[in-house]
């Protein structure tokens, strides 16, 4: 379908991209971030990379529109060695339910060897996702982005009128975690375990889950100190033993100053620590974690614990030792702060899951386990438009 004469070009703002904390003009359209320019200065390629992957974004609008054409410029990762990954998914879903999904084809290409640690871009054409037969009466729309493409858009077009949506009254989650909270396997950004949950407990989602990179960086405390948000987690823990970036005696403060930080900007405001999901490899041995890349040709990728079982009395963090450290912190400032609560990852994902159901590289969980992770967590945690009453 090439007939374009008939549909209408509606700008792309701030009120119909939503979950995206700065739109950035380009020379081709609108990049959406997930932090603002000012916290992007600080941010080393991992951070700005995963930064700019859409998770969590989606346009949404209300229209009659039957038919919805974006276009996009994507960049596509490609791995040196490695079989060519799938295309991004992106979810149309309509008055709150996922109707279809459509790949992008085109883009840029960034093309990365992990044996040199080089990257480098190959600029390619826009691409255009088309959704049509859309039924004709007045609806909630929504286009999510996918999670693991860095996506600029270029226009949004329909056959009919486009206003932003008016499902604008939910409380706002705002979520801040690891490459497991960023989408790691999900099968499409709805499938993602805070969307899962975000759409299960009614909430509006803002997440700042980043693939590699959270890392209780300062400048990220600060950027949810100022962001607007209902409710805030954040997941703490595999990606500070997967890089051994710190000791105990490090980790404690660290994590002190990250929630000061936070209440700086909501003094009041429902906040939960989270702790690790099992992860087998890291449970008792320190990293950092080393990727097996022998694999890559066939489409394999694993991980394997750097570390030694040993090193932990001298300081070295494992994921059961964070989930000590953060239970004991949360015990100790929720004696002065009543709207700090704490959940054990191991509710969300337990060693008898990851028996059921491995982590298929050792370090990620699969579209299914997203998918329980989400659930469990709406179950376990939503009540009622606020976190429900936790203790560690």
């Amino acid at each position: 379908m090439n007939d374009f004469a008939d549909l209408t070009s509606t700008p792309l703002t701030s009120d119909i991209v939503r979950g995206a904390l700065e739109l950035e003009q380009t020379a081709r359209g609108i990049l959406p971030h997930r932090l603002p320019a000012w916290a992007r200065r600080y941010a080393d390629g991992q951070l700005a990379m995963a930064e700019a992957q859409p998770s969590g974004v989606r346009l949404a609008f209300r229209s009659r529109a039957a038919r919805v054409r974006l276009e996009t410029v994507p960049t596509k990762q490609v791995y040196t060695g490695a079989p060519p990954r799938p295309d991004g998914v992106y979810d149309l879903v309509v008055d709150g339910r996922r109707t279809a999904q459509e790949t992008a084809v085109g883009g840029d290409t960034l093309t990365i060897d992990m044996a040199t640690g080089t990257a480098d871009v190959t600029p390619g054409e826009a691409a255009v996702v088309e959704f049509t037969g859309l039924p004709g009466d007045d609806k909630e729309i929504e286009i999510w982005l996918p999670w693991n493409e860095r996506t600029e858009l270029v226009a949004l077009s329909t056959d009919a009128p486009v206003e932003p949506s008016r499902d604008g009254g939910r409380p706002v989650w705002l979520h801040h975690g690891s490459s497991i909270s960023h989408g790691s396997n999900a099968g499409s950004p709805t499938g993602t375990w805070p969307a899962l949950a975000a759409a299960l407990g009614g909430f509006d989602l803002v997440n700042l889950g980043f693939g590699g990179s959270a890392l209780l960086d300062p400048f990220v405390a600060r950027v949810i100190r100022d962001t607007t948000a209902d409710l805030i987690s954040v997941k703490i823990g595999i990606n500070i033993v997967n890089t051994d970036l710190m000791r105990v005696r490090a980790f404690v403060p660290a994590v002190h100053g990250f929630l000061d930080l936070i209440r700086e900007g909501h003094p009041h405001t429902p906040l939960l620590v989270v702790s690790p999901i099992a992860c087998p490899i890291h449970e008792d041995t320190p990293g950092p974690s080393e990727m097996d890349v022998s694999g890559l040709a066939e489409g394999r990728l694993r991980f394997r614990a750097a570390g030694s079982p040993a090193e932990v009395a001298s300081g070295k963090l494992t994921l059961q030792v964070i989930r000590a450290e953060l239970a004991r912190i949360v015990q100790q400032r929720a004696t002065t702060d009543p709207h700090l609560g704490y959940l054990d990852g191991l509710e969300l994902y337990s060693a008898s899951d990851a028996a059921a159901r491995p982590l298929p590289d050792d370090l990620h969980p699969d579209a299914k386990t997203q998918q329980q992770i989400g659930e469990r967590f709406a179950r376990l945690m939503f009540d009622g438009g606020s976190f429900r009453s936790t203790a560690p």
